[in-house]
């Protein structure tokens, strides 16, 4: 008796952790007032933030961007080489590391720790945005890829991705700037990416200070 008690309650423990690891992120709102060729004339790289944090909605929106589902069918706002969908991103902040699931709309968390410093590297003013989104192309969703380092393709696409965010940043009043600096082994550790997984750029993001 006692054993299975203890087996539940086991159960719903795991269950509790299971879910505070997992954040649902509230539907994007695509009604932004900016247009797209507002958001081309205004684009700029920005490096100073100030310490405002960035609300579920702004972040949804901005992933959704980045790389979200726009159709029925699964396929996303950024294009891939043959379709193989090899990117994805990462959101790390002060609570910890987070993989965006996008079929989900919903952040996994992969890390507890602050990363934010490792992907400044060298560059202390990354580290002080409110968050940092980390590119990521897998080497295995193309036929015949390398571990030796990303792919052309897979560096074309995550192109796209930056490109995405850079606009999706100035449509919602937030600023960014593309990066390729960063410490990719603790990345890669951290973030337990897998061989053939690449960190290929990243980007500071936040409210201008």
């Amino acid at each position: 008796m006692k054993k299975g008690i203890l087996t539940i309650c086991l159960s719903i423990a795991t269950v509790c952790v299971m879910a505070q690891d997992v954040v649902k992120l509230p539907d994007p709102d695509k009604n932004v007032p900016m247009t797209l060729y507002q958001a081309l004339q205004q684009r700029k790289s920005v490096r100073e933030y100030s310490s405002k944090d960035i609300d579920d909605m702004k972040l949804s929106q901005l992933l959704w961007a980045a790389v979200g589902i726009n159709r029925p069918d699964g396929h996303l706002t950024a294009p891939t080489a043959v379709n193989a969908q090899d990117i994805t991103v990462y959101v790390c902040r002060k609570d910890g590391a987070y993989l965006y699931v996008a079929k989900d709309n919903a952040l996994q968390k992969v890390s507890d720790k602050d990363l934010r410093k490792e992907i400044a590297s060298a560059q202390q003013f990354a580290a002080e945005a409110p968050i940092s989104l980390v590119i990521v192309t897998d080497n295995a969703k193309f036929r015949g890829g390398s571990t030796n380092g990303p792919t052309i393709s897979g560096a074309i696409d995550a192109g796209y991705v930056s490109q995405n965010i850079d606009l999706a940043c100035e449509a919602l009043g937030l600023v960014t700037v593309p990066r390729a600096t960063m410490d990719k082994d603790a990345l890669k550790k951290e973030l337990k990416l897998t061989d053939a997984q690449n960190p290929i750029l990243n980007h500071p993001v936040g409210y201008k200070k």
